[in-house]
C-alpha cells in the first residue's frame, strides 16, 4: 500500500475540517487540510497543501443533503490530489454510547446503530450521518469508518460513569460517556513519546477549545471525565455552560415558561463565556477587551477549569501531570497562568518565558507537577484509526 489517499472528515455544525494523507509504509502522513466554513456566504473551501494556501470560493450550499457541495469540494481537490488514489475515508463521530468500543468500517448495519445513538447526541450525531451519506453517494465503494469521541472513556469504572438517578435509567444508557475522546487518545500518545518518564503516571489533560473538557488519565488509560452524558457537561466553554443545577432548568421550563427548544438553543449557543461576558464566546477576544464582564468569564473559565483538575486529581489519587491541549490551551499564556494561580496548593507553578513561548515544558523546576502543552491533532487520530481497521479487513483470518 504506498501513495494511496485517505480522507479525514470531522464534521460540525458550523464546519468541515477535512485531512489529506498519504499512506507510505503504513502510516498516514498529512499532506494536505481544508476546512469549508458553512457560516460564510458565499462558502469558501480553505485549502492547505504544504506551505501554500488557497481560499476557493463555494456555490454549493451546506443544506441537509450535502451531496451536492460536497461533490464540488472533491473536483476542488482534485485539482491538487489525485483523488483517484483515495482508498479510505474516516469520520469523527461524536457518540459510540455502549455500541461501539472502538473504530469500525461503515456498513449499512453500523450505520443503523450510529443513527440509533442519535438522541443522545442530537446535535452532533447528525452533522456526522449527513457527511457519511454525501460521501456514500459520490463514492459508493469507497471504504469507510466512524471514529467515536466516547470509546476512549470505555476504561472508566461502572462507579465514575454512574448518575445518581434510579438504576433502570442507568441500565437504559443514560449515564456519563465523556467526550473529546480522539483528542485524548492523541495527546496521551504524544505525552509517552515526548515524556515517557511521566506518561506512565497519573495525569489531567485540558481540552480547551470552542468545546472544552479535562480528562484524567492514568497508564495511557481514561480513568474519568469532565464531560459527562453530554457535551453540555463540565467546565464552560464558548457557548455552553458546563455543570448546571438541575434546579435551574426546572426553573427556566417551570416558573419563567420557557419551551425545551429555547431552553437547548441557550444551553448550546448563549451561555459559557458568551453569556457571562455577553460580549463574545472567542478568548482572545476577551483577553484583548478591558471591560468588566470580559474580565469575570476569563476567572470564571479559570476558576472552574482549576477546581475540575482537584476533583480529577481526586479520582486519580493523586498527580503527576498536567496538559494543556486544542486551541485555548496550546495558545493562550494568560489563561494557563490563571488556572495555575489558582493551582499553586497543589504543587503547580510555570515557568513565566517558557508560557509565554507555548514551549512544551512550561512548568518551573521548582513544580511538584510537571505541565506540558501538546497541540492535539484530531484528524491523524482518524486516519490512524481508519488504517488500522482497513488493514485489519485486508489481514487474512489466522
Amino acid at each position: 500500500m504506498t501513495d494511496n489517499l485517505l480522507l479525514t472528515f470531522n464534521a460540525g455544525s458550523s464546519t468541515v475540517k477535512i485531512g489529506i494523507f498519504k499512506v507510505d509504509g503504513g502510516r498516514p502522513e498529512r499532506i494536505g487540510k481544508a476546512v469549508v466554513d458553512f457560516g460564510t456566504y458565499p462558502l469558501m473551501l480553505h485549502l492547505k497543501e504544504g506551505p501554500q494556501q488557497f481560499e476557493l470560493p463555494l456555490t454549493g450550499e451546506a443544506g441537509d443533503d450535502l451531496a451536492e457541495l460536497m461533490d464540488e469540494v472533491f473536483r476542488e481537490l482534485g485539482t491538487h490530489f489525485d483523488l483517484d488514489t483515495v482508498t479510505s475515508a474516516g469520520h469523527r463521530i461524536v457518540h459510540g454510547g455502549d455500541v461501539f468500543d472502538g473504530p469500525v468500517e461503515l456498513t449499512t448495519e453500523t450505520l443503523a446503530k450510529v443513527r440509533s445513538l442519535t438522541d443522545l447526541a442530537p446535535l452532533h450525531q447528525p452533522q456526522a450521518l449527513r457527511m457519511i451519506r454525501a460521501v456514500r453517494h459520490l463514492r459508493p465503494h469507497l471504504f469507510q469508518t466512524g471514529s467515536f469521541d466516547t470509546t476512549f472513556h470505555a476504561t472508566q469504572s461502572d462507579l465514575v460513569r454512574r448518575l445518581a438517578i434510579p438504576r433502570a435509567f442507568h441500565d437504559e444508557g443514560i449515564k456519563r460517556y465523556g467526550f473529546h475522546g480522539l483528542s485524548y487518545r492523541y495527546v496521551a500518545g504524544a505525552l509517552a513519546a515526548k515524556a515517557p518518564d511521566i506518561a506512565d503516571g497519573k495525569v489531567v489533560i485540558a481540552h480547551l477549545g470552542s468545546g472544552a473538557s479535562l480528562c484524567a488519565i492514568e497508564n495511557g488509560l481514561s480513568r474519568d471525565s469532565s464531560m459527562g452524558f453530554s457535551t453540555l457537561d463540565g467546565i464552560p466553554m464558548a457557548t455552553r455552560p458546563g455543570w448546571l443545577d438541575p434546579g435551574v432548568l426546572l426553573h427556566f421550563l417551570g416558573p419563567l415558561g420557557k419551551s425545551v427548544e429555547e431552553v437547548e438553543d441557550m444551553l448550546y449557543h448563549k451561555s459559557g463565556l458568551l453569556g457571562v461576558s455577553g460580549i463574545s464566546g472567542d478568548i482572545r477576544e476577551l483577553v484583548s477587551d478591558g471591560r468588566d464582564q470580559a474580565r469575570e468569564a476569563i476567572d470564571l473559565f479559570a476558576l472552574r477549569i482549576a477546581g475540575e483538575i482537584g476533583r480529577l486529581a481526586s479520582t486519580l489519587g493523586g498527580l503527576d501531570a498536567l496538559v494543556f491541549t486544542a486551541g485555548i490551551g496550546e495558545n493562550q499564556p494568560l489563561m494557563r497562568e490563571r488556572i495555575a494561580e489558582r493551582l499553586l496548593w497543589l504543587g503547580v507553578e510555570l515557568d513565566a518565558a517558557a508560557n509565554d513561548r507555548n514551549a512544551l515544558r512550561i512548568s518551573s523546576d521548582a513544580s511538584r507537577i510537571a505541565v506540558h502543552v501538546i497541540p492535539t491533532d484530531e484528524e491523524q487520530m482518524i486516519a490512524e484509526e481508519c488504517l488500522s481497521v482497513l488493514q485489519a479487513k485486508d489481514r487474512p483470518a489466522a
